[in-house]
This record gives structure tokens, C-alpha cells and sequence, in this order.
């Protein structure tokens, strides 16, 4: 056992949904889908979101927004993420079919992309606390759990952590997650713990911390220099989503390989096959970094053309870094 999961993991009480444990999955556009979400769940994470959703795309029955949110009953709790600027589109989509089969409806107000601040959404929320207000408002009349995700601010001359998360509690929040870079940071530098510590400070609902996690110990001092209710892991869960049995302590003999195979077959039996071969790319793409040796099997991986020559390659590329990862401990 860690300290994080000896010291600081526990269940979480949102709304009505006692989540397994603090450790969550954020939502990253064009990776935490169905499979992904499950195997995060699989590994420890208490909640794993989907990828962002446009609000307006569900108004309008866009097709392509509304396969974003395919799940099953084997999904449980269910967590979509919205983004949008308008509070009538997040009621429609809050209590419309698509998101009828989730339990907790996300808020989008930190996302530094610059065509999503140019639109007036994501992060550019956080310079609009009347709108922000309305937004939430509208999601809780649908009777969701609702929470937000948001960043202290778009620069550091324009902080408004505390007076932006008293905000979303006055407005029914049940929970918020806190990234702590500001927009003009982006993805980069180490987040400010301060940012996150005053959030916490300004509200009784449960606070999540997000920024900047890639191992035990970043988990470990993003909750005692913040006094937050869990952490948010993101970029590197993706990396290594075996984070999650770390951090919760959780026994697995899953391996790279194991996981990468099953998350092929679990894509292949709910998108087409053109779909799954494309986000099992990617995916192993995140999971090859840093691991030594795997760059020659690159073109290979990027050039197959169905999903038994993806699966051959796979094991192929996680099966030889296996083995001689297992070689080099038993010399």
C-alpha cells in the first residue's frame, strides 16, 4: 500500500452517489470513451467522464456528438461532460434522450483551447459569473447531479477561484473540480496549489484537485498542499492508467499488454471496425511513451488495416517491452 491510498483515499459522497473512491479520470477529447472509462473504473478510478460533449450539438441531434456518449448498463455511475455557452441548450441536453442513462451532468469552464474561448465557452465562463450562474442553474433543473470543472482564471492578473466556486455552490453545484494552471499556463508548468487550496476554502462541497499528476507522489502533495477531497488525473492516465490501482491500492495483474488486448476486443464489439482501429492507435500511441525501443514500431502500428493485424502488432510491441523489462529485473 501507498500513502496516498493508506492517508488519503476514500469514498466520496456526490449528491446522492457515494463514488468507490477520490481518484477520477478527467475527460479528454477524443480518448475517455466507453472502453477507456471502463477500464479506469476496472483499475480504481471512482468516476471516469466522458469526453466533452457540445450542449448545442444534442439540441440539434448531431449523430456524431450523440456516439460520444455510448454506455451500458456496466458503466455505473455515468458522467457526461457538457460544453457550451448557452443555458437554455444545457437544460435541453441535460434532460434530453441522449444523456437520459447518466447520473451526473459535468460543466465545461476550463478548457484554454483557443477556439473554444473565442466562442465564448470552456474557460472564457470564468470572466462571466452571471452566465456561469444560469448555466448550472439550467443543468439542475433537469434533477442530475451536476458538477463543474473550471480553472482559477484566464491569466494571473484575473484570479477568481474563490468568488467562481462559491458561484457554482450558490448555483447547486454538487462537487468541483479544480485545475490549477490558469488558461494562459495551458497545459504546461506546475499547477499553483494556492488557486486550488482557496477553492476548497471557499465552499463545503467536495473540491477535486486536477493539474500536473503523474505519479503517487504529485497525488500525495496535490492533496496536502490543497486540503482538497481528491485528485483529478488526466494526460497521464492515459500514459499509464495502471495509476489508478496505485493509487487506490488496488491488486491487479493487469500489464500494459493485458490491457491495451482487452481495450482492442471491448472497441471492436461496440464501435466499427474503422472506429476502434483508430482509437486503439492512439491509445497505444500514449501507451508507448517513454517506453524504450518502441519507436521503430511506429509505422507498423499506424499502417495496419484491420483489427487482427492491430492485435498482432500489439502484442508484438507490449509483449517485447514485457519481456525485457521482466528480464532486466531477474538479472
Amino acid at each position: 500500500m501507498g500513502k496516498f491510498s493508506e492517508c488519503y483515499l476514500k469514498k466520496l459522497r456526490i449528491g446522492s452517489i457515494l463514488t468507490d473512491s477520490n481518484v477520477f479520470m478527467a475527460p479528454l477529447a477524443g480518448y475517455t470513451c466507453y472502453p477507456f472509462r471502463l477500464m479506469c473504473r476496472k483499475l480504481g478510478a471512482g468516476l471516469a467522464f466522458t469526453e466533452m460533449v457540445s450542449a448545442n450539438g444534442l439540441k440539434y441531434n448531431d449523430k456524431a456528438t450523440a456516439k460520444l456518449l455510448y454506455t451500458t448498463e456496466a458503466e455505473t455511475p455515468k458522467a457526461v461532460q457538457l460544453l457550451g455557452n448557452v443555458p437554455s441548450a444545457f437544460e435541453a441536453a441535460a434532460r434530453g434522450a441522449y444523456t437520459a442513462d447518466y447520473d451526473i451532468i459535468d460543466i465545461n469552464m476550463g478548457c484554454p483551447v483557443p477556439n473554444i474561448i473565442k466562442n465564448g465557452e470552456g474557460c472564457a465562463l470564468t470572466g462571466n459569473l452571471p452566465l456561469a450562474s444560469r448555466i448550472i442553474e439550467a443543468c439542475k433543473r433537469s434533477g442530475k447531479i451536476v458538477t463543474v470543472k473550471f480553472r482559477p482564471g484566464m491569466h494571473p492578473k484575473q484570479i477568481v477561484v474563490s468568488e467562481f466556486a462559491k458561484m457554482c455552490e450558490d448555483s447547486g453545484a454538487d462537487l468541483i473540480t479544480v485545475h490549477g494552471r490558469t488558461r494562459n499556463m495551458m497545459y504546461d508548468g506546475e499547477p499553483v496549489y494556492g488557486y486550488i487550496a482557496a477553492a476548497k476554502q471557499a465552499v463545503r462541497i467536495p473540491v477535486i484537485a486536477n493539474g500536473g499528476i503523474a505519479s503517487e507522489a504529485d497525488a500525495v502533495r496535490m492533496i496536502e498542499k490543497t486540503g482538497a477531497d481528491g485528485v483529478m488525473i488526466a494526460r497521464y492516465g492515459m500514459e499509464n492508467p495502471l495509476i489508478f490501482a496505485q493509487l487506490t491500492g488496488r491488486q491487479t495483474a493487469e500489464t500494459k499488454l493485458s490491457l491495451i488486448l482487452e481495450q482492442t476486443d471491448l472497441a471492436a464489439s461496440c464501435f466499427d471496425e474503422l472506429a476502434a482501429m483508430d482509437y486503439i492507435k492512439k491509445l497505444a500511441s500514449y501507451f508507448m511513451k517513454k517506453l524504450p525501443g518502441t519507436k521503430a514500431y511506429r509505422p507498423a502500428l499506424h499502417g495496419c488495416g484491420n483489427i487482427q493485424q492491430l492485435r498482432d502488432i500489439l502484442s508484438r510491441i507490449f509483449g517485447e517491452t514485457e519481456n525485457e523489462h521482466a528480464g532486466r529485473i531477474s538479472n
